[in-house]
């Protein structure tokens, strides 16, 4: 197991060892920078259902009203008009079937990929590539799109995509330890909000068992999300 420094250990020292009020942790972890860069301030939910069970997958979107703080950099397939429209809204890379030639060779810089309809066909086959780094575009977090332009807007304009993982863990970028305590509270509550809409029809019992909030480097600080 790694070893924490000096730090880190001292910030981990005098944290509340009690669930917190969302505006104090946050205004906690800002009191207590963990790195000499601008952190990033992340969720982390623990939740209470099997992710064994298929019907059980969470996945889903959300819009940040301050954003992530983040240069997304955007990768759509397309070609045409669509792919024109791509390049005007600012996509840092666009093509049809160079750029899935591009992927299968591994190129991976970039942190959304959003694909046409009718390329999908084709960029299905980049699973093994583009599914492990949750990269796949998925008509369900707006990434398969004809209207490309909306799409690479929204990616860069603060939307943020979740999913819950094999240990039943949903872990998701809220903005930067920089930005102001209501800006960084109002991303956060729209995270939440956007995990507790995205619950399964058929979930039972404790939905969210504890959620936490820490900077980059920083300790995980329990936070309340009951109220």
């Amino acid at each position: 197991m790694p070893k924490h420094g000096k730090k880190y250990r001292g910030i981990k020292a005098k944290a509340p060892k009690t669930v917190m009020e969302l505006s104090e942790a946050i205004a906690f972890l800002k009191e207590n920078p963990a790195a000499s860069f601008d952190e990033t301030v992340e969720l982390c939910f623990k939740m209470g259902i099997d992710p064994k069970k298929s019907e059980n997958a969470i996945r889903s979107i959300c819009s940040l009203p301050h954003g992530t703080g983040k240069k997304v950099r955007v990768l759509v397939f397309a070609a045409g008009a669509a792919a024109d429209a791509a390049r005007a809204a600012g996509a840092e890379f666009v093509g049809n079937e160079d750029m899935i030639e591009k992927v299968k060779g591994g190129f991976t810089d970039f942190d959304v990929a959003i694909a046409t309809p009718d390329a999908m066909q084709e960029v299905r086959k980049l699973g093994r590539v583009l599914g492990p780094r949750g990269l796949m575009p998925n008509p369900k977090t707006g990434t398969v799109s004809d209207d490309t332009a909306a799409a690479v807007q929204a990616a860069k304009g603060g939307r943020v995509e979740f999913r819950m993982d094999k240990h039943g863990n949903i872990n998701v970028a809220s903005g930067k330890l920089s930005f102001e305590i209501d800006k960084l509270e109002d991303n956060i509550k729209n995270i939440i909000g956007a995990v507790r809409a995205a619950k399964p029809a058929g979930a039972k019992g404790i939905y969210i068992k504890t959620c936490s909030i820490a900077s980059t480097m920083g300790v995980g600080l329990r936070v309340n999300v009951r109220d």
